[in-house]
């Protein structure tokens, strides 16, 4: 675990819903990846031109970052890329401005997930908003961040 403070943020992609049932994230992702190219040219770059990060961007159904309901089961997401904040999504799209947070981030894996909510909660942390899903593109490695503290 690492601790990792981030200024808010936007996230342009394709979003949805748990209420459109299972396998609704892979078909975001599959759709997002589809018709990347529409929005290829909006994504942050490095010096080296890749994206600086992909999202899988999570908020409770109000839209106020809020973890998921009953039970991290029920929420929205957002399968996309980090953009300027103020860049203008096409048709077909959505911008999410995610705040900005104190994250505790682990790398993504099977179980990682459980395990993190366990041990926060074993060390008397709450979460103070939804857990985010980030893969650092130049890296090639994916992690989960626990928002832990709201800036």
């Amino acid at each position: 675990m690492i601790t990792v403070t981030k200024e808010a943020f936007a996230v342009m992609g394709k979003e949805g819903s748990t209420a459109d049932g299972d396998g609704f994230i892979r078909e975001l992702w599959k759709d997002a990846e589809r018709h990347f190219d529409e929005i290829a040219h909006l994504a942050k770059k490095d010096a080296s031109g890749k994206p600086v990060g992909i999202w899988g961007a999570m908020s409770d159904f109000s839209r106020t970052f809020k973890p998921w309901e009953d039970g991290f089961r029920k929420g929205l997401y957002l399968a996309g890329v980090e953009c300027p904040a103020d860049a203008e999504a096409p048709e077909g799209w959505t911008k999410w401005i995610i705040p900005g947070y104190t994250y505790i981030a682990v790398e993504n894996r099977p179980g990682a997930f459980a395990e993190t909510i366990r041990q926060i909660e074993a060390d008397g942390i709450s979460l103070a908003g939804a857990v985010q899903e980030y893969t650092d593109p130049a890296a090639g490695k994916s992690y989960l961040y626990f928002p832990v503290k709201r800036m």
